[in-house]
């Protein structure tokens, strides 16, 4: 199969993929789901590629993005948690360089609400600007400042309130 030519809609679309899917499994907090968002999100965009109005196509496709979880957030209650017993049969999933920060790191981010994890996602980790992020969650820029540091806040606060173990000076 043939790839397309960069500056061709289906081109840019490949070249946003890698950050589509880390803002889908940042939103959706699993792999699996974030895949299936990935796809979803993705076959709206071709399917609905005449509705784009030739601006700015990223914002265009996370704002898509943010609606499908949106929407399927809405039907749904909150994910249960599996208990260790039941996961016995899981893949391991690849083990960091070190396991209790990535972990600890993994718990404060999923300790935020939607709201503050979209925005910290969308500005630190993808590196959009706060006007691109209040266009593609259609919110105003202030509450995306806002969100972000109240996120940025929390993220401290919690990785800071995890670190229990207080290390005395040897005499």
């Amino acid at each position: 199969m043939k790839t397309p030519a960069p500056e061709t809609f289906e081109g840019q679309i490949l070249a946003l993929l890698p950050s589509l899917r880390r803002y889908s499994r940042s939103l959706t907090r699993s792999d699996a789901d974030g895949e299936d968002l990935l796809q979803d999100c993705v076959e709206k965009v071709l399917t609905r590629r005449s509705q784009w109005r030739g601006l700015n196509l990223r914002g265009w496709v996370l704002t898509i993005m943010t609606n499908l979880y949106r929407n399927g957030r809405r039907g749904k209650a909150r994910d249960s948690l599996v208990e260790l017993d039941a996961a016995v049969d899981l893949a391991a999933p690849e083990v960091p360089a070190d396991p209790q920060e990535r972990a600890r790191l993994d718990d404060a981010l999923n300790s935020l609400s939607e709201e503050y994890r979209a925005v910290l996602m969308l500005v630190v980790i993808e590196g959009y600007t706060y006007s691109e992020v209040a266009a593609a969650l259609d919110i105003p820029i202030g509450t995306v400042m806002s969100r972000l540091s109240r996120a940025r806040q929390r993220v401290a606060e919690r990785l800071k309130a995890d670190n229990i173990i207080t290390l005395r000076r040897p005499k």
